[in-house]
């Protein structure tokens, strides 16, 4: 959540700080703001909404300032609660939570300090300045040892008007030198250029900017070597080309992503190394947040039908504080996007440290899940704008289902899926079939409630159908096996409650459509989802989208796009924006 930038350096610093708060609005909207240092001067511009309305601080003078992008935690998203805070010689920008705020405030408030925002992250303003003896990295390393919780903090102080301080604290934060300056920012595209070096800060790490060098440090204190890592330079601005939301244009590059990640996986340089963990596997745990969590489930399908080895898919939120059962021989398989994520990293760690193999499925190559695991498989999604994943997902399946062939070859259960390279043809299908769904939306814009039902894997894809529409349409809505719903959920079932059933199985079709046949009796709309055209003349549907048939284990590739567009087209028709629904951002790096 929340992103940040700053520069030092021989160019204005205000329209680089508005260039980066753009490219990282993904990870918050709420409200935005800029400092510039100029000549002993601070320049403070903050305001609630998007970056646009920061313009007018283009002009501000200066070549050192910081820059900060919301997503609220502590405090409405008001002008007094956006970032930069400043109090006394100090301002900031922080990415993260302070757990410890209360009992600093206090303090704070007994000096006679007073405060002007919610925020958590003013008192770290406040304690900054109290610490500040003329050294800002002295001050913050203070300051950093006595809060609780994550930390991405860049500081800067009117006594050091060519410096910026950084400290890093399971939150992520990166900085780049270029032949004008130093650059830093949550996430590599917001300063990516050609020839830039770009060095990441790890856990409990601090740095020092000067406008020519970074210096990083230690938690100890002691000066540190780092070396620069590998990425490719995003686009500048991505582009919407021709679509009118980049969700929108990013579900049409789902057969791009999920041929682009077949090609990486055959590519793969540690493959051998792959195999031998694959080979002594007794045991999977998958965890995972949100839509990666559901990629994690369908591939529970396909592992244990596949390979016969018992799989566990866990919420990272609750494995980490479960003291879980991690035996000998188990293999941890952590997926997230962004590889940010910091329930996922939390629950990633713990794994590691009781002796589990970890494997990564990430789509950033240089994220903090990569480097903290032993293997990392990468998906070959490209970069996801919109909040609500889409091609990400699929390319998420695509790579596991390929992990479910090589598993069950390890386990010598044969193996190949080859069913599985025609993916990208078949995805291309199942776009152009779903635009159908577009007629479907009038059935839900003043529905009370919207439920998906499935069983198997179309039950794994039912959460995700679910979790789409609530997050960009705000429809209440839930995913359900398709048996359960007479064990209490049928009594939500009223005249009108639209029904979306997922129908890929033909061994399980006729139990699924008996949940049907129970929401249609009692006055649903129901709507099929199927890749076995027989059932779409069935007297309960009202209407009906044919998918391609790729077999009941890997269907959730093919038959979550309809899904995924329904819930772009409800969003739509509500007036809501797709890209940024309310109270949510893309990155979650906040607990």
């Amino acid at each position: 959540m929340c992103g940040i930038v700053g520069y030092a350096g021989r160019r204005q610093a205000a329209p680089i700080l508005l260039e980066g708060l753009k490219k990282l609005e993904y990870r918050g909207y709420d409200s935005a703001g800029v400092a510039v240092l100029d000549n002993g001067t601070l320049h403070v511009m903050k305001r609630a909404g998007s970056v646009e309305g920061l313009a007018p601080a283009k002009s501000f003078a200066g070549n050192v300032g910081i820059g900060h992008t919301r997503w609220a935690t502590h405090g409405a998203p008001t002008e007094e609660n956006a970032h930069p805070h400043i109090f006394g010689r100090i301002a900031l920008v922080h990415n993260g939570i302070i757990e410890n705020m209360k009992q600093l405030k206090e303090e704070c408030l007994e000096r006679g300090e007073t405060f002007i925002s919610e925020t958590d992250s003013e008192v770290i303003a406040h304690l900054l300045d109290f610490c500040y003896e003329g050294d800002i990295l002295a001050a913050l390393k203070k300051t950093a040892a006595r809060l609780s919780g994550s930390l991405a903090l860049a500081v800067i102080s009117l006594e050091e008007p060519q410096r910026i301080a950084l400290a890093r604290r399971a939150s992520p934060l990166v900085v780049g030198r270029a032949e004008d300056g130093v650059y830093l920012a949550s996430d590599i595209p917001a300063i990516a250029a050609k020839g830039m070096k770009v060095y990441a800060l790890g856990e409990n790490e601090f740095a020092l900017l000067d406008g020519k060098e970074a210096h990083f440090y230690a938690e100890d204190g002691r000066e540190i070597e780092k070396k620069p890592l590998d990425y490719a330079v995003e686009e500048d601005v991505p582009e919407k080309k021709g679509f009118r939301h980049f969700m929108r244009k990013e579900m049409s590059e789902i057969p791009l992503s999920i041929a682009n990640t077949q090609q990486i996986l055959r590519s793969y340089p540690k493959i051998s190394a792959l195999r031998e963990v694959l080979c002594h596997a007794e045991y999977i745990h998958i965890v995972a947040c949100g839509t990666a969590y559901h990629s994690g489930l369908c591939a529970k399908v396909a592992f244990e039908t596949r390979a016969r080895i018992p799989v566990e898919v866990a919420v990272a939120s609750e494995y980490r504080y479960r003291d879980p059962v991690i035996q000998r021989n188990t293999l941890v398989i952590a997926v997230s996007q962004s590889g940010e994520t910091a329930d996922t990293l939390a629950a990633a760690e713990l794994a590691k440290r009781s002796g589990a193999t970890l494997l990564a499925v990430t789509n950033v190559r240089y994220s903090s899940l990569a480097r903290l695991s032993d293997l990392v498989l990468f998906t070959a999604a490209g970069r996801e704008i919109a909040v609500a994943a889409t091609k990400s997902f699929n390319a998420q399946l695509t790579l596991l289902f390929a992990l479910a062939e090589e598993l069950a070859m390890a386990k010598g259960r044969g193996g190949c899926g080859a069913e599985l390279f025609s993916l990208p043809e078949l995805a291309q299908r199942a776009l152009a079939s779903s635009e159908e769904v577009r007629a479907w939306t009038p059935h839900f814009l003043s529905a009370k409630s919207v439920f998906f039902l499935g069983r198997g894997a179309d039950y794994c894809v039912a959460l995700e159908g679910s979790l789409k529409l609530k997050e960009i349409s705000y429809l209440p809505s839930e995913g359900y096996p398709a048996g359960e719903l007479k064990h209490g959920t049928l009594a939500l079932i009223e005249k009108g409650t639209p029904v979306v059933a997922i129908l890929t199985s033909s061994r399980l079709a006729e139990k699924t459509m008996n949940a049907v046949h129970e929401t249609y009796a009692r006055g649903a709309k129901v709507f099929l989802v199927t890749s076995l055209p027989e059932y779409r003349k069935r007297e309960e549907i009202l209407s009906s989208v044919l998918i391609p048939d790729i077999g009941e284990i890997y269907s959730p590739v093919l038959s979550v796009i309809p899904l995924q567009a329904l819930a772009y087209y409800v969003s739509v028709a509500r007036g809501n924006d797709p890209d940024k629904p309310r109270n949510l951002a893309k990155s979650v790096t906040v607990e």
